[in-house]
C-alpha cells in the first residue's frame, strides 16, 4: 500500500513523531504482552507433552527429577509473563537467564535420583542441547531482536562453560571406560562414539556455532517483524487520522491514492457552512461544562451527518463547522450530497432539541448555508501544514449561512448548488428539499446579487 498523505490539519513535525513513537511504543508492548503469552501458552503445552511422555521412556522412579525440572520451566515462563514489558526489564531478563541456567544444569549435572554411575562426560554423550532451540523459537515470539541474541549468547556461554565444568569433573581412568576401551581396541572414532569418559569437542564447537547462527537469523527475522509492526502501526494511525476528517469512502480512496495533498488544484465543490444561532448569549448564560457538553454534542451529530454523505470535515468553528463535499477527489453527487446533509442535519437538531427538551434545557438553532463553485485545494504553510480549500466559493457559502439570520429561516442555499444537484439526481429541483425560491439577494462581500433558495423554520 502507498504511504498516505498528509492529514489535512496542522501539525508540526516534532509533535507529530512524538505521537508515531508513543502509538508504536504502545503497539510494541501489545505485541510483546501478546507474543509472551503465546509463548508461554506454547511452552506449557510442549511441558506438558514432555511430562507425559518422560515416564515411557524413563520408567523409573529418578523420572520424578525430571518431571519437578519440567514444573519449574513452567514456573519461569509464568514469571517471564508476570514481569515482562516492552523495553529493557532487569526481572525479565534474570528469568529468562535462569531459564537457560536450568536447563544447562539439567543437562549437564548427573540426576541425583539416579543409583546408577557413570563418567561425569556421559551427559555430554545425550542430546540434549536441541532443547535450546526450543527456548529461542519461543523467544522469538516474546523478546525484542537484542534479548534474542543475548539469549543465544548466553546460552551458548553456559553450555560451553559446562562443558568445561565436565572436562573438570571427568575422571580418564573410570572403570567403565577402561572397560570398553580394552573392548574397542585403539580405533579412535569408535573410542570417541563409545567410551562414556571422551567428549567430542569438535562437535559441540559446531553445535554451538549452528546455534549462534540460527540465534542470529531469528533476531534479524525479530527486528524485521518490528519494523513492519511500527509501519503497519504509522499507516494505521495516518488512517485513523484521516478518518477524523474524510468519510470512510474517501479514507480508502485516499489510502491506495499516491497524489500529494501539496499538489494545487482548482476544482468544483459544494461548500457547507453550519452554526449555532445566538451561540454567544447561549455561551454567557452557562457554565464553561455546560456549554462544552452542548457543543460535544452538537459538532458529534453534525459531524456524524457530514461523514454519512461522503462529505470532508474541513474545520470547527467554534460553534460551527465547514464541510466540503467534492474534496479532497469530485464526486457523481456532491451537490445532492450536500443538501441531504444539510436536511440530516436539521433532523439531528430536532432529535438534539428533543433531548434537550425532556432534561429541562431551552432549544438551540442553527443555521446552514450551502453553495457550489470552484475552490482552490492543496496545502498550505512550511512546517505546520493545513489542507486548505479557499476561493470565493467558500466565502460566498460562508455568507449564505450568515443570511439564515437576516431570512430568520434554517437553510439557506445558492441557486447554483439546487442547480448543479438537480443535474446530478435528474430530477426536479423542488423534490430536492423542502426549499422555495427568494429571488436574488445582497449578499455582504460579493458584489453582484446572488439568487438563493431557503428553507423557513418550522412554526
Amino acid at each position: 500500500m502507498p504511504l498516505l498523505p498528509t492529514p489535512p490539519r496542522s501539525r508540526s513535525a516534532s509533535y507529530s513523531d512524538a505521537q508515531s513513537l508513543s502509538f508504536a511504543e504502545a503497539a510494541l508492548e501489545n505485541a510483546k504482552k501478546e507474543g509472551l503469552w503465546l509463548a508461554v501458552r506454547a511452552r506449557w503445552v510442549a511441558l506438558a507433552a514432555i511430562a507425559v511422555t518422560v515416564p515411557f521412556s524413563n520408567p523409573h522412579w529418578d523420572v520424578i527429577y525430571y518431571e519437578v525440572i519440567l514444573l519449574l520451566f513452567a514456573l519461569i515462563g509464568f514469571g517471564q509473563v508476570r514481569v515482562g514489558r516492552a523495553g529493557r526489564s532487569v526481572p525479565e531478563l534474570a528469568l529468562m537467564f535462569c531459564d537457560i541456567a536450568l536447563l544447562v544444569v539439567t543437562a549437564v549435572l548427573h540426576n541425583p535420583l539416579d543409583q546408577t554411575h557413570g563418567p561425569a562426560a556421559l551427559q555430554y554423550h545425550y542430546p540434549a542441547f536441541i532443547y535450546f532451540f526450543v527456548l529461542l523459537a519461543g523467544g522469538v515470539l516474546g523478546y525484542s531482536w537484542r534479548t534474542v541474541i543475548t539469549m543465544g549468547a548466553w546460552a551458548a556461554g553456559l553450555w560451553i562453560a559446562g562443558l568445561a565444568y565436565v572436562t573438570w569433573q571427568n575422571d580418564p581412568a573410570d572403570p567403565l571406560s577402561q572397560r570398553i576401551r580394552a573392548a574397542i581396541g585403539d580405533d579412535p572414532q569408535l573410542i570417541q562414539r563409545l567410551d562414556p569418559g571422551t567428549i567430542d569437542y569438535g562437535m559441540h564447537i559446531q553445535i554451538v556455532v549452528v546455534f549462534l547462527i540460527v540465534a542470529l537469523t531469528l533476531a534479524i527475522a525479530a527486528r524485521r517483524s518490528n519494523a513492519l509492526l511500527v509501519s503497519h502501526v504509522a499507516l494505521e494511525r495516518s488512517r485513523t487520522n484521516l478518518s477524523r476528517y474524510f468519510s470512510a469512502t474517501v479514507v480508502e480512496q485516499l489510502s491506495a491514492n499516491d497524489e500529494p495533498f501539496r499538489e494545487v488544484r482548482t476544482q468544483n465543490v459544494a461548500v457547507l457552512f453550519v452554526d449555532i444561532i445566538g451561540f454567544t448569549r447561549f455561551a454567557d448564560e452557562r457554565s464553561p461544562a455546560e456549554v462544552i457538553a452542548t457543543l460535544r454534542v452538537f459538532h458529534g451529530r453534525m459531524e456524524q451527518a457530514v461523514f454519512e454523505h461522503g462529505g470532508t470535515l474541513d474545520k470547527y468553528l467554534g460553534d460551527g463547522l465547514m464541510a466540503t463535499f467534492g474534496t479532497p477527489f469530485p464526486g457523481t453527487a456532491d451537490a445532492s450530497n450536500a443538501l441531504r446533509c444539510a436536511r440530516a442535519m436539521l433532523g439531528a437538531l430536532d432529535d438534539i432539541n428533543r433531548d434537550r427538551t425532556a432534561a429541562g434545557q431551552p432549544p438551540i438553532e442553527a443555521g446552514i448555508g450551502l453553495h457550489y463553485g470552484p475552490v482552490v485545494l492543496g496545502d498550505i504553510g512550511m512546517n505546520r501544514l493545513e489542507f486548505a480549500v479557499i476561493g470565493g466559493t467558500v466565502n460566498l457559502a460562508s455568507r449564505l449561512e450568515a443570511l439564515t439570520r437576516q431570512k430568520n429561516c434554517t437553510l439557506v442555499a445558492s441557486d447554483a448548488i439546487i442547480r448543479q444537484a438537480g443535474t446530478e439526481t435528474g430530477a426536479e429541483t423542488e423534490t430536492l428539499a423542502p426549499l422555495e425560491f427568494a429571488g436574488d439577494q445582497a449578499i455582504r462581500g460579493i458584489e453582484r446579487q446572488v439568487p438563493v433558495w431557503v428553507q423557513r423554520r418550522a412554526v
